[in-house]
C-alpha cells in the first residue's frame, strides 16, 4: 500500500482527526481488504475507510463498521460534494465527471449507515464524510436511484443477522472490467460488490452480492456503450445476485480470504470449484437470501 501523499498547502488538517475502519469493531480483527500489485491510497473518515486505487481514480474498497444500537437520522441538507485535500486532484474524480450529464455521484459507503456515534456531533461529522468524491463511483441516474434492495440488504442483515452487539461490517465497491466504458478518462464499472461481515453464533460470518448497471449506461447518450452489451448479455436492471465471496475476491483482485472461509452461502462450500458466476443467486427480496442459518433465529 502506498504512502498517503499530501497536497502542499492542502487544509489536510481538517480530516487529521479521522481514525477510518475500525478493524477490531467486531471483536474479531477484519481488516480493510488489500490489492496486491496495484497503487493505493488508504483515506481514513469517521467510521470508514477507502483504499483507492490510483491508476482509476476511484475507490478499490469502501470498509464501513455500522452500529445498530448508535444510528442517528440526520438528513443530508446543505452538503456539499468536495475532493479529499490529502489526495492530489489527479488521483481523485471531481465534478467534472458528474456535471451536464445523467451520471450520478453513488455512495459506496451509504450515507444512513455511516451516521451513528456516542453524540450528534459525532454522527454529523461521519455525516458529512460521506460526501468526499472519494466515496462516490459514477452510476447512471436511474441505477443509482433504484438501488432499493442493494441498499436495503445492510439494514435488513443488520437488524435480522448482526446479533452481536448489532454491529455490522460492510465492504463496498466497483468491479473493474475490460469492458467499462471511458468516460471523461475515468472508467465507468458495470458491476459493484458488496460484502458484509457478522457475528454469528459468536464467530466471523460474511455474505457477498454484486449489482449491475450495464442496461442503465447503455441508454446514456453523453456514454460510449459498454461492450459487454454486445459480448454477453447483461444481467439485468436493478437485478442484485448474492454471490460466493470468493468470485468476487477473482473478479476484483482483492485479499478477502478471511470472508471467503467465513462465507455463509451454502453452495460456496458446497462447490468450491464452481465456474465463477455460476452459482450467483438472484434475490427478488431479503427473503430470497440463501444462508446457511436463519436470521429470524427460529
Amino acid at each position: 500500500m502506498d504512502e498517503l501523499l499530501l497536497v502542499p498547502g492542502s487544509a489536510a488538517r481538517d480530516l487529521s482527526d479521522r481514525e477510518g475502519f475500525d478493524t477490531d469493531f467486531l471483536g474479531v480483527p477484519v481488516p480493510v481488504p488489500a490489492l496486491a500489485g496495484i497503487g493505493t491510497v488508504l483515506l481514513t473518515y469517521t467510521h470508514f475507510s477507502v483504499l483507492m486505487r490510483v491508476d482509476k481514480r476511484l475507490a478499490a474498497v469502501t470498509a464501513l463498521g455500522i452500529d445498530g444500537e448508535k444510528l442517528m437520522d440526520l438528513d443530508r441538507s446543505g452538503i456539499q460534494w468536495r475532493l479529499d485535500p490529502r489526495l492530489p486532484e489527479d488521483q481523485q474524480t471531481g465534478e467534472r465527471l458528474y456535471a451536464r450529464n445523467d451520471i450520478d455521484r453513488g455512495h459506496l459507503v451509504r450515507r444512513a449507515s455511516a451516521v451513528w456515534g456516542d453524540t450528534r456531533a459525532e454522527a454529523a461529522q461521519a455525516n458529512e464524510d460521506t460526501f468526499h468524491y472519494t466515496n462516490a463511483a459514477p452510476q447512471a441516474a436511474k441505477f443509482n436511484q433504484g438501488l432499493d434492495l442493494w441498499l436495503g440488504l445492510e439494514s435488513y442483515m443488520q437488524e435480522h443477522a448482526a446479533d452481536y452487539g448489532r454491529r455490522l461490517v460492510v465492504f463496498t465497491g466497483p468491479i473493474f472490467g475490460k469492458n467499462d466504458p471511458v468516460y471523461r478518462s475515468v472508467d465507468i464499472p458495470l458491476l459493484f460488490f458488496k460484502v458484509a461481515a457478522f457475528l454469528q453464533d459468536g464467530k466471523l460470518a460474511a455474505t457477498g452480492y454484486v449489482v449491475d448497471q450495464t442496461p442503465q449506461l447503455a441508454d446514456l447518450p453523453d456514454v460510449p456503450r459498454p461492450a459487454a452489451v454486445d459480448e454477453a448479455p447483461p444481467l439485468g436492471p436493478f437485478r442484485t445476485f448474492q454471490v460466493p465471496v470468493r468470485d468476487i475476491a477473482a473478479l476484483t483482485g482483492l485479499d478477502l480470504d478471511q470472508l471467503i472461509a467465513a462465507d455463509r452461502m451454502p453452495i460456496a462450500s458446497e462447490l468450491p470449484n464452481a465456474r465463477v458466476t455460476s452459482t450467483w443467486r438472484e434475490l427478488l427480496s431479503p427473503e430470497c437470501l440463501d444462508l446457511d442459518f436463519d436470521l429470524n433465529g427460529d
